[in-house]
């Protein structure tokens, strides 16, 4: 019998505990139906939150065997990121929102990209398809002036950089992570640059 690729999901929280507990549920469930062949796990990342999320967190990972959850006593989507794509052994690493903002049919293409020999794969609220709800037109205005810049000043072709939801293989997230000095919001882009 062949063995299944680790995947590694991170969900970076802060004071989440209205949406933690039913979204990651239903991230589980979506994950036992679609996602087989995979032998994946649920990484829970505290950022330094002061309501219950870290209790719920917890309290999930207690659960369900394929959660895990840890804590940072400083906020940062990119510092929660790092340390677990860096201290958790996984084929693929995966990070994405816990609103679900994403909807879950595009992780297994995601993460499966990676299997075909890709560094990196990124989802984007750009494509002609995408639909974007509850963004106001200045955050839609400061995310498309955003990455007109990037695209202009470092010659990329990639659309969104600050999308929530990207994976990466093991071997990749383990060459670049040291070299990023971001530890917040502008992780992202300084992954993909």
């Amino acid at each position: 019998m062949e063995k299944k690729p680790k995947l590694n999901i991170v969900i970076p929280v802060y004071n989440e505990e209205d949406e933690l507990e039913g979204h990651t549920e239903t991230l589980i469930g979506f994950l036992k139906s679609y996602l087989t062949d995979f032998d994946w796990t649920i990484t829970i990342a505290d950022n330094a939150s002061v309501d219950k999320t870290l209790v719920i967190a917890r309290k999930l990972a207690k659960k369900y065997p394929t959660v895990r959850a840890f804590h940072l006593d400083k906020k940062g989507r990119g510092r929660a990121v790092k340390k677990a794509w860096m201290e958790i052994e996984a084929d693929v690493h995966c990070y994405m929102d816990v609103d679900l903002s994403t909807d879950l049919k595009h992780i297994p293409p995601l993460v499966r990209s990676l299997l075909r020999g890709y560094d990196i794969a990124i989802g984007t609220r750009n494509a002609e398809s995408s639909k974007v709800y509850g963004r106001g037109w200045i955050r839609t205005l400061t995310s498309k002036t955003y990455i007109t810049l990037i695209r202009l000043l470092f010659f990329v072709r990639f659309t969104d950089a600050q999308c929530g939801f990207k994976a990466i293989t093991g071997q990749a997230a383990k060459s670049l992570l040291p070299h990023i000095e971001d530890n917040e919001w502008f992780f992202d882009s300084e992954l993909l640059i």
